[in-house]
């Protein structure tokens, strides 16, 4: 199959909802997603819209689409800039949510979702977020065109010199998939939020000498 990749638009805010929606009810989301259907399915439109508006308009975030050729949106994820505050705590987003939620790929891999709270970002980077891929189109490769699009979008955007995620302890495929992309583990450690007596894996890529990082 063939994919397209790009960002999201603030006017696109509807089928972004629709698809979080879709993913926070898919039984991956139980180690995937902090963010929960329940907690989320009846908030005001305003909190879409919100979520929907990318960083250079100024959003809090930026988001990214697999699109099938079809014009179906078949995976997503999203994108958190913690190059500009150096402050930014890990685990901490800009939407109200704790770190890293939720990758599913393709053949079920999952980034888990918190953050070691209070330890500082070291390195400025980008932080991925709330990834999933319709079942349906797991194994086809869109998982792996969308993450190396969101790191490609943070050489390109960005002076990040890392882009991290984090991976939930029950998700052997995550770690897989995302070691065969170059993402490492740090040694940080993090409680998953919905379930503190569980742990998540910090992981990171660093910015390759070949992608010079923007003037700050």
């Amino acid at each position: 199959m063939s994919y397209e990749i790009r960002t999201v638009g603030a006017e696109e805010w509807a089928e972004l909802k629709a698809l979080r929606l879709t993913a926070l009810r898919d039984p991956v989301a139980r180690v995937a997603f902090i963010e929960s259907y329940d907690n989320v399915h009846g908030r005001a439109d305003e909190f879409w819209q919100a979520r929907a508006v990318p960083l250079a308009e100024g959003g809090g975030a930026t988001s990214l689409v697999a699109v099938d050729s079809d014009g179906t949106w078949v995976a997503m994820l999203t994108i958190l800039d913690e190059t500009r505050d150096r402050t930014v705590l890990a685990g901490e987003s800009t939407d109200g949510t704790r770190g890293t939620e939720g990758t599913q790929d393709t053949d079920g891999t999952g980034s888990g979702g918190a953050g070691s709270a209070g330890q500082e970002a070291v390195l400025p980077q980008t932080h991925i977020v709330g990834v999933y891929v319709l079942p349906e189109h797991r194994g086809t490769g869109a998982a792996e065109l969308l993450l190396r699009g969101a790191v490609e979008w943070s050489w390109e955007n960005t002076a990040a010199r890392r882009v991290r995620l984090w991976v939930h302890g029950d998700n052997p495929r995550a770690f897989a998939f995302y070691t065969r992309l170059g993402f490492t583990k740090t040694g940080e450690t993090a409680a998953f939020p919905p379930m503190p007596e569980e742990t998540e894996y910090e992981l990171v890529l660093p910015r390759p000498e070949s992608a010079s990082p923007l003037a700050s």
